[in-house]
């Protein structure tokens, strides 16, 4: 303990000593700290927003897709790179099979595209307009106010009706009341009966203009691409969520012919499987900004190495007599580590500040709920005295190995 204070006070001292020296190494450090803890605030804010909106849709609710994979998918059109094409598309039968099943309360159905959506003399290009069923409100949370949805009566008889977005409210409209008005979608007339308020989150703000209408009018009138319709189901009252999603599954692979031992051609999402993959993006994000973060601990590093190359310099017939009264080539090597890591914690210390100060405003300015985790902090820490250790292992190397009688010769 007697070394390791010495260490940290002869530390401190030639950061006193060599203040233009020093603030490379602190600099370095402190920007790969600050970007460490502040990226990590951030994802932790978004990830619990995310995490928000997942669990606001109906919480026993799970989803039928045709294919689902989580984390990153990328694809550049050929069926390789594009595996859901592999699984035949989820038709109407088979939603329809699904609704008659004991276990399952609804089943709604949604496809997605974008139309131009006009009123009056108002036209909005590459609105997101989407085929629905009737308790879409259910599964997405949110409320329908001023008016309503469209009854379960008007989704079978796709009746031309719609429920349009605040967002799309305000820059179709502009402050006149929009309910019982007609808009054109997609060159269709549809009577406007409702404005959908999602509920609050961290992207609400950021929500594109929206046109939700009957699944069947949907198909009738709106352009879109065919076979990527997805299915929520909700179990009954007096099921689980498993009993109904087993009930699903052997459902669909009777429809679809698939033999004992074949995989499903079908995918059953639950919200579980959605917060995962959104994991797996964020965690991949997160380490390509800490790869970009450690630009700056190398910065600081070679910062290191720099003014502990001189400090040995410096020191040598100090070095020299240390040895000559007995100092191991341990005591001394552990000597010089303890003033590198001192260096790259004070460094580590200005960018844990700087990060939070930089953390608590954007909490405030923006509606990022960020916040500084405690492994975050942990984390820091530990790089940067790493750092120190890493880059300051050659130095002290190289002190430990001075020849006592000619340090104690050098000038």
């Amino acid at each position: 303990m007697t070394a390791l204070f010495e260490g940290v006070g002869i530390a401190l001292d030639s950061l006193r000593g060599n203040k233009r020296r020093a603030a490379l190494t602190i600099l370095g450090v402190a920007i790969g700290v600050t970007v460490v803890m502040v990226i990590a605030a951030m994802i932790s804010g978004i990830n619990q927003s995310v995490s928000s909106v997942i669990e606001s849709i109906a919480p026993r609710t799970f989803l039928v897709w045709r294919f689902f994979q989580g984390g990153v998918n990328v694809s550049d059109g050929s069926d390789e790179s594009s595996p859901w094409r592999r699984n035949p598309e989820i038709v109407e039968v088979e939603a329809d099979r699904i609704a008659l099943l004991p276990s399952v309360r609804y089943v709604t159905r949604r496809d997605e595209s974008s139309a131009t959506v006009e009123y009056g003399d108002r036209r909005l290009e590459s609105v997101e307009v989407s085929g629905l069923s009737a308790q879409w409100v259910e599964v997405n949370g949110g409320d329908v106010h001023p008016g309503r949805t469209f009854t379960r009566l008007e989704d079978l008889a796709n009746d031309p009706v719609a429920v349009i977005n605040t967002k799309l409210e305000e820059q179709l409209f502009r402050g006149r009341d929009p309910i019982g008005q007609t808009i054109h979608v997609a060159g269709a007339s549809f009577k406007v009966i409702g404005v959908y308020v999602p509920p609050p989150n961290l992207f609400s703000g950021a929500t594109p203009p929206f046109v939700g209408i009957p699944h069947g009018a949907f198909v009738k009138h709106v352009p879109y691409v065919r076979g990527l319709m997805r299915l929520a189901v909700a179990p009954g009252p007096a099921y689980t969520q498993q009993e109904a999603m087993d009930e699903v599954v052997a459902t669909l692979r009777s429809l679809r012919g698939l033999k004992p031992g074949q995989e499903n051609n079908f995918s059953i999402v639950t919200q579980d499987k959605l917060l995962d993959s959104w994991n797996k993006i964020s965690g991949m994000f997160f380490l390509v900004m800490l790869v970009l973060s450690s630009i700056g601990l190398i910065v600081g590093g070679v910062g290191v190495v720099a003014i502990m190359m001189i400090s040995v310099t410096e020191r040598t017939r100090e070095i020299g007599v240390r040895k000559a009264l007995g100092a191991t080539r341990r005591a001394i090597l552990w000597q010089f580590l303890v003033e590198a890591s001192t260096l790259t914690l004070v460094g580590g210390a200005v960018g844990m500040l700087v990060g939070g100060g930089v953390t608590f405003t954007v909490s405030r300015l923006t509606p990022i709920p960020a916040h500084v985790p405690l492994w975050s902090i942990v984390a820091a820490l530990g790089a940067s005295a790493l750092t120190g250790i890493g880059f300051g292992l050659y130095p002290a190397s190289r002190a430990a190995r001075l020849d006592p009688v000619e340090a104690l010769r050098y000038e």
